[in-house]
């Protein structure tokens, strides 16, 4: 169980610390209405990396008897995938540091949390990084995908807790953290730092396909 914690507690901060347009969105919202609206909005987003968790490990126990003869290759797979969003993440954020690029959000609309929690879930759903990255994951080590149904659970609930912590941060900051992570500095520092920690990921599961 302690391992399926920290495997979902690193899994849910490798896909929520990258400051991009959601998170920059968030803590924008966050500084022109309210903490209240803006945690719902970070709850949002983590709930939609929760989905993309539970997902990945409800496939991946199902899929369990037909991946199997495959699953030394699947392993090798899912370490290429995760070296490619590591070096995506990093080479994308040099790539916006070096052109001077800025994400605003604008929201005309009159916000309440309700209405916060919802949009930021569609939002983030929306992006296939996130079921790629959890998939990749999940399926590409045998702890995960033949693990109880209780490990399961933790694994699920952690990336959901690590996702949630880190976007109740930003929400919590609002504009002040907002100045120093969604930055040109901020947000190349904060990408390095995901793809370093994804890097990590890939590492351990290559060490486990040897």
């Amino acid at each position: 169980m302690t391992a399926a914690l920290v495997a979902g507690l690193l899994a849910g901060y490798g896909i929520a610390i990258p400051v991009g347009a959601v998170a920059t969105y968030l803590v924008a919202l966050t500084a022109r209405t309210s903490l209240k609206i803006g945690a719902s909005a970070a709850l949002g987003v983590a709930t939609a990396d929760g989905i993309y968790a539970l997902a990945a490990v409800a496939g991946g126990t199902a899929l369990t008897g037909v991946l199997q003869p495959v699953m030394a290759p699947l392993r090798w797979a899912s370490v290429l995938v995760l070296v490619a969003l590591a070096v995506r993440g990093s080479a994308t954020a040099v790539d916006e540091y070096r052109k001077r690029r800025s994400v605003t959000g604008a929201d005309p609309a009159p916000m309440n949390p309700r209405r916060a929690y919802l949009g930021l879930v569609g939002i983030t759903i929306m992006n296939p990084t996130t079921v790629i990255y959890f998939t990749a994951l999940v399926l590409g080590s045998d702890s995960t995908v033949n693990s109880a149904l209780t490990d399961q659970a933790v694994f699920t609930l952690a990336a959901f807790a690590a996702s949630a912590s880190w976007q109740l941060l930003l929400a919590s900051g609002g504009a002040l953290l907002g100045r120093v992570l969604t930055g040109r500095r901020g947000r190349l520092v904060t990408a390095l730092a995901s793809s370093a920690l994804i890097t990590v990921l890939a590492v351990r599961l290559l060490i486990s396909a040897l």
